[in-house]
């Protein structure tokens, strides 16, 4: 069996620095917010080259609460992908505001700059890319855009822990950037967790109170906001996972490599693309092909556990059908949900894992 992750072999790599931060928490008491997710936050906002962290139970509640700092609520519009994780569509229609969708570019499944311009309306609160798989969007482009309608641009950065534009962090671009700590994402906690970076002041003193009921201090409520707090376990695993991260980034690199170079010259699927100028950090190693069910099929009969993320874009999804899109809107988010294939990758993976499902595929694609 190769498994698609394995986060056991995290946790033993690195099991004595992170059982000595949980117990540290247990014996101090503390087990909300507190010393260590404060510490947390001031890591992180430097690891991220930003002014501010702040951190909640769920990358779902970073973007909720980036949107009403922003000003975001009901009969507001704002822009993303449908090719996307539904929490990014999710957060958006919990404050009240509709989603408005633009195309991909068919090489990055990123926000596609060149459509955007047509779906702003006076309506636009603001404008979500979303740094699929681990690459970002065009930030240049779409920052422009936003920057001459005078829309603020929040990054959904969920899979794009450490990636880079132009020598810039993910999540220090935009008025803020969204970050998840699901056990799976590249930086991954024990349990649920996320984080919201942002230069802005405002911004981050209002989100702070809006996490935690709406309190400026204990009992004295400005806002009406929510229980969005991280607990102290996870931002103390957290702190020693962070310390790792550029290995694991470097380790996950050097597999998406090797896959490229495996698999670059088959006529069957097409490789992941880095841009020029971007860091791609690989938190999804995802082919294409039009035989992509049927690869999947043989993979598994070999025991190579793969994913699909996603097969069905968010606008074909039943739960947003009062959004009123049907098939056919979207024609290169609807290919890649049908075309994309996830193939094993996580730093511990061993390399020759790498050429055995390289090979398990050229197989396939020779019967």
């Amino acid at each position: 069996m190769i498994p698609f992750l394995d986060l056991k072999a995290q946790y033993n790599s690195i099991k004595s620095e992170i059982d000595a931060a949980v117990l540290g928490v247990l014996a101090s008491g503390q087990y909300i917010l507190g010393e260590e997710v404060a510490r947390l936050e001031q890591e992180f906002a430097d690891y991220c080259n930003a002014k501010h962290a702040i951190a909640v139970n769920t990358g779902t509640s970073a973007l909720h609460l980036s949107l009403l700092a922003a000003g975001v609520g009901p009969g507001d519009e704002v822009i993303t992908v449908p090719f996307t994780f539904v929490a990014t569509v999710s957060a958006i229609c919990y404050t009240g505001a509709r989603p408005v969708f633009v195309d991909v570019d068919p090489v990055t499944l990123t926000m596609d700059p060149a459509q955007l311009e047509a779906k702003i309306t006076p309506r636009t609160k603001a404008i979500i890319p979303v740094h699929l798989y681990g690459q970002m969007a065009d930030m240049d482009a779409i920052q422009a855009i936003a920057d001459h309608y005078r829309i603020p641009v929040i990054e959904d950065a969920c899979q794009a822990h450490g990636a880079q534009y132009k020598g810039a962090r993910a999540g220090s671009l935009g008025a803020s950037g969204c970050f998840s700590f699901y056990p799976g994402k590249n930086l991954g906690a024990c349990g649920e967790g996320g984080i919201v970076v942002t230069n802005r002041d405002d911004q981050a003193k209002t989100m702070r109170m809006l996490r935690d009921w709406g309190q400026e201090q204990r009992y004295h409520h400005l806002l009406k906001g929510f229980n969005y707090r991280m607990d102290a376990i996870q931002g103390a695993i957290l702190r020693i996972k962070l310390r790792h991260l550029e290995a694991w980034t470097e380790a996950r690199r050097t597999h998406a490599g090797r896959y490229s170079s495996l698999l670059g010259r088959s006529a069957h699927s097409t490789t992941p693309v880095e841009k020029d100028g971007r860091r791609h950090v690989y938190h999804v190693y995802a082919i294409r092909s039009r035989d992509r069910d049927e690869l999947q099929r043989v993979l598994s009969a070999d025991g190579i556990q793969s994913g699909l993320h996603y097969p069905i874009p968010v606008h074909l999804q039943k739960a947003h059908a009062d959004l009123g899109y049907k098939t056919g809107d979207f024609p290169v988010s609807e290919a890649a949900a049908k075309e994309v294939l996830s193939l094993p990758i996580y730093p511990e993976m061993p390399a020759w894992h790498v050429d055995q499902v390289a090979a398990a595929l050229e197989d396939a694609y020779v019967s």
